[in-house]
């Protein structure tokens, strides 16, 4: 039997050639993500990275000079003689490539003989009073020197004091690395000892994932019918649901204009007939308040007079245009009832997912017997792959590794904690020596700033002079531990960094391992892994930073091709020949009933568009009468109130209250008149022009729409039917795009090769060697310092002495400061 996914395949990728109809599948979706159980254990090792801090630019500092310390190159002859024949390692080799460690064991060993020596002399001189002691005479010079000696004491005293602080914290530094960073190492050779184990039953599971996507296009099937059919009546929703609810919009349309037009002209007859007794009533009292106002008796009557000869009709609704042969065109419209008939339309539509699940039935049968068979490739995946003789042996010999280096894993720890402790105790002894400077500083100021009491001077000078010199003497027998601590970790560190850290970044490292030669054959990786030929650890390791698989870091795919057992080029021609049977009757939608057309024919031909609404509006824009009639009755009667003549008054108020009960009678009906016509001519005014427009649109779309819908059904059909093969499809292709990448990057990946690489450089330098170093570092910084930090202090301490002998001069009141002159008897 012709397979499905092959022939799916190659429908896709016709239909991407140029000239092919491109698929519009977004109304079915894509291929939902299936998830597949991880056949391949996980051996993938996480990257360790040194978080960035502000210890960094120390760090740099540190490295920049182990640099200057060692710029001898990778002594590549000189490993290779130890790890092949260390017997003849020459001495000479060494120091010559350690000339800088050398040079700095000697600057140690001069510190570590120098300045004990100079403590115990000082011990001694001090003994028999003859140096360290106060000074005994003031002179000029000595504020100025004493100011500079406390200066400079100040200043070596802070330096220590920052030197101590990242001693502190570089020394815990290293201690909270190292237990995480032992731990590593067993992790990571573990991952390593998983790097080709389990292979052939790893595949095999792998082929039991093709249930998956398998079981998922079954279950598609099952659904296959109304899921095309819901797709086909999605497809046509938009179009044929917008014209159905274009309809009824144009029919409520419809009914609304109908409704004002009928409106209008009903409410312009009322007005015509309202204008004329309007029209007589005004004439009347016109004529009446001009003889009133005309007679010589009345006073101020001249404004109120021209009031009145406007006392006219404002609109003349006789003058607007007539409608009655729109209403004659429009009568008995609308005939029908556009709801019930979009209704009845609906329901018409929404059926047409109910007929594919009765004509695909058969079709749906035939594709599950399809999908149902299992490829051959897939049986033999597991069979096929080669026997890897070396897995055992690299597996043991990383066993024995691992197994090895526990014990002296143990042994770094303890020491390490032992190296912690002292390390923090020597720190202590510094931070103690800042101490003494700080506290004998203030309180040899405090006491040369004191005035009033000379015996709380002294005491304070005193105290201050006796601290200083508990902080320089601390600094004289710590100075050995000190010095001996910073040699050894320096020896360790700087080597650490210089030969192994440097090389390995520059991969000069790499380059040494892939000289053939230079490793013993029991180190050598091709050996271990039985290949027929070398393979470069530089080449492998760039090579598994990319992701490389491993069989083709080590060229294994020549003799295991997977795409051979990946052919599933059965299930698709069968599947594409019988989704193309399907087929979807639209003869049923009428959309638009006979009744409806003759409606919007009837719309379409009243003219109601041509109506001349302006002339209406012309006319309801004018005021009903030009004169305010209730202005006008207020001023008759405050003008009544003014006149000389009390008959001339009364007839003024007549009139007045005449023309209010006009107003009340007559005006404002007319004015509610106006504003009901106002409503329907700007109603009509607003939607005619574009009713009709719409009417005319309407009739075009549903005439092209009913032509089009039995076709544009069969195009969406035949896409539609495409699109569930392709997504379908999509299925198996993700599952042969799982399997490459579960066999090449997880069963079979070298990644923990790389990454044991990179973990084991970052371990070793980024989190062991630079805190290491950098502690040595600070530790070195303050140990140098101790020695200006000792001289300035037994110097400054001497001028918190209390002096007794002052500045001597030829001058009676500079020799005695403090003589106070005799008093003399005086004589009257």
């Amino acid at each position: 039997m012709a397979s499905l996914l092959g022939l799916g395949l190659g429908l896709m990728l016709a239909l991407s050639l140029p000239g092919a109809r491109a698929l519009d599948c977004e109304s079915l979706g894509p291929a939902t993500r299936l998830t597949f159980t991880r056949a391949a254990r996980d051996r993938w090792l996480a990257p360790r990275v040194r978080a960035p801090g502000p210890l960094d630019h120390l760090y740099g500092t540190v490295r920049r000079f182990l640099s200057t310390v060692q710029l001898n190159p990778f002594p590549a002859e000189l490993v290779r003689n130890v790890l092949n024949e260390p017997a003849s390692v020459k001495v000479d080799e060494v120091v010559r490539y350690e000339a800088g460690y050398v040079v700095c064991a000697v600057i140690a060993g001069l510190y570590l003989l120098v300045v004990p020596t100079a403590g115990l002399c000082f011990c001694c001189c001090r003994g028999h009073q003859r140096c360290g002691g106060p000074v005994k005479t003031e002179y000029k010079e000595m504020a100025c020197e004493r100011g500079t000696l406390m200066t400079f004491l100040l200043l070596t005293t802070l330096v220590l004091l920052i030197g101590v602080v990242c001693a502190f914290v570089t020394n815990q530094r290293v201690h909270e690395h190292m237990g995480p960073s032992v731990e590593a190492v067993p992790e990571t050779l573990l991952s390593l000892r998983g790097l080709v184990s389990d292979v052939p039953q790893e595949l095999q599971a792998v082929a039991q994932q093709f249930s998956v996507p398998q079981n998922r296009v079954l279950k598609d099937l099952d659904g296959v019918a109304a899921s095309i059919g819901s797709t086909i009546h999605t497809q046509l929703r938009s179009s044929v649901y917008g014209m159905l609810a274009s309809l009824l919009s144009l029919g409520q349309a419809l009914q609304v204009s109908v409704d004002h037009l009928r409106a209008l002209n009903a409410t312009l007859l009322e007005l015509r007939e309202g204008q004329q007794d309007l029209d007589q009533a005004i004439s009347v009292h016109r004529a009446r308040l001009r003889d009133l106002l005309q007679e010589p008796s009345c006073q101020g009557c001249q404004e109120t007079l021209s009031q009145a000869h406007g006392l006219e009709l404002g609109a003349d609704f006789s003058q607007v245009p007539h409608v009655d042969d729109v209403l004659h065109r429009l009568e008995g419209v609308p005939e029908a009832n556009f709801s019930s008939m979009v209704q009845e339309e609906n329901s018409t539509f929404n059926a047409l997912p109910l007929l594919a699940p009765l004509q695909l039935a058969d079709v749906v049968k035939e594709l599950k017997k399809a999908v149902a068979q299992q490829p051959r490739g897939l049986k033999t995946l597991a069979k096929a792959f080669p026997n890897w003789e070396a897995a055992s042996r690299w597996s043991q010999a990383l066993e024995k590794v691992e197994n090895s280096s526990r014990p002296y894993l143990k042994e770094v720890q303890r020491y390490e904690k032992y190296r912690w402790i002292v390390g923090y105790i020597l720190c202590s002894v510094v931070l103690l020596v800042v101490v003494c400077n700080l506290v004998g500083l203030n309180l040899g100021i405090w006491g040369l700033s004191a005035q009033r009491d000379r015996s709380h001077l002294e005491a304070k000078g005193r105290a201050g002079a006796r601290v200083l010199m508990v902080g320089a003497n601390l600094s004289f027998l710590f100075a050995a531990p000190l010095i001996l601590l910073v040699f050894s970790t320096f020896l360790v560190g700087g080597n650490v960094q210089t030969l192994v850290c440097r090389s390995w970044e520059s991969g000069e490292l790499y380059e040494f391992v892939d000289t053939p030669g230079n490793l013993p054959s029991s180190m050598n990786l091709s050996h271990l892994l039985g290949l027929k030929k070398n393979i470069s650890i530089l080449l492998a390791y760039q090579q598994c930073r990319k992701a490389a698989p491993l069989w083709r870091v080590l060229q294994l795919n020549d003799s295991y091709d997977l795409e051979t057992y990946l052919d599933l080029s059965q299930y698709s021609a069968k599947l594409e020949q019988e989704l193309q049977n399907f087929k979807v009757d639209m003869e049923s939608l009428d959309l638009l009933s006979p009744a409806g057309l003759r409606d919007l024919k009837a719309l379409q031909s009243s003219g109601l568009s041509n109506i001349h609404y302006p002339g209406f509006l012309i006319q309801i824009e004018k005021p009903v009468v030009n004169t305010s009639v209730e202005k006008l009755a207020h001023d008759l009667e405050g003008l009544s109130h003014s006149q000389g003549n009390s008959v001339l008054g009364k007839q003024l108020q007549e009139e007045a209250q005449g023309l209010r009960t006009l107003y009340q009678e007559k005006v404002l009906p007319q004015q509610s008149l106006v504003a009901k016509l106002n409503i329907s001519v700007r109603t009509l005014a607003f939607s005619a022009p574009n009713l009709q427009q719409e009417t005319s649109g309407a009739l075009d779309r549903v005439t092209h729409l009913k032509g089009e819908l039995p076709a544009w059904a069969a195009r969406i059909l035949r896409n539609e039917s495409e699109c569930f093969l392709t997504r379908e499809m999509g299925y198996f292709s993700q599952y042969m795009a799982w399997v490459r990448e579960e066999v090449t990057q997880h069963i079979a990946t070298c990644q923990p090769l790389s990454g044991a690489l990179d973990n084991g450089r970052v371990i070793l330098c980024d989190m062991m060697a630079d805190p290491w170093n950098a502690f040595w570092f600070c530790l070195a910084w303050c140990t140098f310092f101790l020695v200006p930090s000792i001289i300035f202090a037994i110097k400054t301490s001497k001028y918190f002495h209390p002096i007794w002998k002052r500045l001597s001069s030829s001058s009676s009141e500079e020799t005695q400061l403090f003589h106070i002159p005799r008093v003399t008897s005086l004589k009257l």
